[in-house]
């Protein structure tokens, strides 16, 4: 059965005391759903300012001439979606939209008699609205005329003429004036039917209640979803953190489970969120298009999210040749490194020799080929990253240059310095070395720093740099590379009085009697300095555990005082203050005295006043 481990509650993914009252959740569910709301209001705030919008599409200057012009060739949904004052190539290729409601029923393609074609748009629409406007007019005294003077064809109501067809016009929709006419006027009286029928009192109440049921049915499913969710979450953050491992690194954990769950639960309610706004965005274009005068900006509030998922599709569509190269980049990089691993494998474990480059060489110098292949290959893919041409992309890429080469002076020195103490081969993990006035082992090491664990338990961080700059003394190197264990020297001083082959054999026997000294090679004595009062011995054991330095020195000179006490050596360094007037010398030979004789007595002044006998 799996362990099951317990999750702070401050992640958001406790158990019963995370029960919450209702009150609290009903204002946490409000919360959740004014989010979408005001989300909803911005856009529609934003498309109700937009220029062309509501009523903004139907105003027109007066106009200057009964005769206006129209093709009727259908255009697309996007072209429909501008506004009629809106200056763009496509205006010009497709003509300029008559709208009535937000929709599109005619374009104008063509000029006339002074008039631009925007120009007649705008009047066109305004005459058509007046007309829609008022029940009195029918749609059957709409007329199709043709002109005396020229022969054009136009459409009329009574004497007022609306809208003059010409030969231009014909041609430029591959017809004839009269098919072009008959054409417009019927598209004309459908789109007036519709007008009125949109403000017919039982289709606005019929609209009414459709609207009602729909807000409805988005508030019940938003409540469902947030009540169902609230208590989803939670168990599913618990089964992520008691099934998902955390994230260690040299058995340091980074990222713990609870983290990583807490992580996916924010994921969940991300997408819960960004769920509710799109039903909320479906239902606030269905109940906008509902109603005749918010029709255009549902309408237009439906153009930008078409819009937006056009041009996010259009552009992974066609960024998709650039990703194939990409992951070709990407594939070739990680299967060449994959390739190269079993070869610095094989140089780490030994069973690759290559004259001149030591195993432990080798996974650092896989870890640096690593940083260049990938250095390589961000510089072959970021020519093929979205975006990579925008100014906005090159500025943040100048900057982040600038201020990694500004702030990572240091930092670059730093990897140097580590680079070079690693093909030195200065030290490795475990070693016992002396940098200064520090004295540890060696428990981690890296490109930028070293940290060393003193005797007292202490962890020092040691900038590469630093190391560089300083004599590293390393006390393991000897017995691992050239085979020669590690000496181990301290020194005492002791009179003149006491005889040396004694010191020495006293000194051995201390050494071999100490743990962790080797007996072979067999510890020696040196005498080291010949001194006005007493004499430098010093002792050389061997040992095989470096790292012990500090406990051999101790047991070393605990050894040494016993012993020392065992012979009657006294350790001292003595110091005497001599009136010498030809006294005898403090070695006097054994046959120039009499058996029972003792030290002279110092004679100072006359014979006849001796001051005694020294002692």
């Amino acid at each position: 059965m799996a362990e099951r481990r317990p999750v702070p509650a401050a992640w958001g993914v406790g158990g019963p005391a995370r029960r919450e009252r209702p009150g609290r959740w009903l204002a946490r569910a409000a919360a959740t759903l004014l989010l979408p709301l005001a989300v909803l209001l911005t856009v529609l705030l934003l498309a109700a300012l937009t220029p062309g919008a509501g009523g903004a599409q139907n105003q027109a200057p007066p106009a200057r001439s009964p005769s206006q012009v129209v093709s009727a060739m259908p255009r697309s949904p996007m072209a429909s979606a501008l506004p009629p004052g809106a200056e763009s190539p496509e205006n010009r290729i497709d003509g300029y939209p008559v709208l009535i409601d937000g929709q599109m029923i005619l374009s104008i393609r063509r000029d006339i008699a002074g008039f631009t074609a925007q120009e007649r748009a705008l009047t066109i629409t305004r005459r058509l609205k007046r007309i829609a406007r008022n029940d009195a007019i029918s749609v059957d005294d709409l007329t199709i005329q043709r002109s005396a003077d020229d022969q054009s064809v136009f459409l009329s109501l009574g004497h007022e003429v609306l809208i003059t067809i010409t030969e231009q016009d014909a041609k430029a929709d591959r017809s004839t004036p009269e098919a072009l006419a008959n054409q417009s006027l019927a598209t004309i009286k459908a789109a007036i039917n519709r007008y009125r029928a949109d403000r017919e009192p039982e289709k606005l109440l019929a609209n009414t209640v459709l609207a009602t049921a729909a807000a409805s049915a988005f508030l019940l499913i938003s409540f469902l979803v947030i009540k169902v969710t609230g208590r989803l979450f939670p168990s599913l953050a618990r089964v992520i953190a008691n099934r998902v491992p955390g994230f260690k690194l040299n058995n340091v954990e980074i990222i713990s489970p609870a983290a990583i769950s807490a992580f996916w639960l924010q994921v969940l309610k991300l997408v819960r969120l960004a769920a509710l706004l799109i039903l909320l965005f479906v239902c606030a274009i269905f109940i906008l298009r509902l109603f005749p005068w918010t029709r255009a900006v549902g309408e237009m509030v439906f153009g930008y999210l078409i819009s937006s998922v056009e041009l996010v599709l259009g552009a992974v569509a066609n960024y998709l040749p650039n990703l194939f190269v990409v992951a070709i980049i990407i594939s070739v990089a990680y299967y060449s490194l994959r390739a190269l691993k079993p070869f610095f494998v094989a140089v780490e474990r030994g069973n690759l020799e290559i004259p001149g480059f030591y195993a432990d060489w080798a996974q650092p110098t896989y870890n640096i080929l690593t940083v260049l292949v990938i250095a390589l290959a961000l510089v072959l893919v970021f020519p093929y990253l979205p975006g990579f041409n925008s100014p906005a992309f090159q500025g943040v890429s100048v900057f982040l240059g600038l201020l990694l080469s500004l702030g990572s002076t240091s930092a670059i020195t730093n990897v140097i310095g580590g680079v070079i103490l690693i093909y030195t081969r200065a030290f490795r993990i475990g070693d016992h070395i002396r940098v200064g006035d520090v004295v540890g082992d060696i428990i981690e090491k890296n490109f930028l720093a070293v940290r060393i664990c003193t005797p007292a338990n202490q962890i020092i961080t040691i900038p590469n740099a630093t190391l560089l700059s300083n004599q590293v003394v390393n006390y393991n190197i000897s017995s691992r590379d050239l085979k020669e264990f590690l000496i181990l020297q301290t020194t005492i001083t002791l009179g003149y009085e006491v005889p040396w082959r004694d010191v020495h054999g006293t000194l051995v026997r201390a050494a071999l009697d100490t743990e962790h000294v080797l007996r072979q090679p067999a510890p020696f004595v040196l005498q080291t300095s010949l001194d006005n009062f007493y004499v430098s011995y010093q002792l050389n054991a061997y040992t095989d555990a470096p790292n012990l330095m500090v406990i051999i020195y101790s047991n070393l000179h605990q050894s040494i005082q016993d012993h020392c006490r065992e012979q009657g050596i006294e350790i001292l360094s003595p110091g005497y203050t001599a009136l010498r007037d030809g006294s005898a010398s403090t070695i006097p030979s054994a046959s120039d005295l009499p058996a029972d004789s003792g030290p002279p007595a110092c004679r100072v002044g006359s014979p006849e006043r001796p001051l005694g006998r020294a002692t």
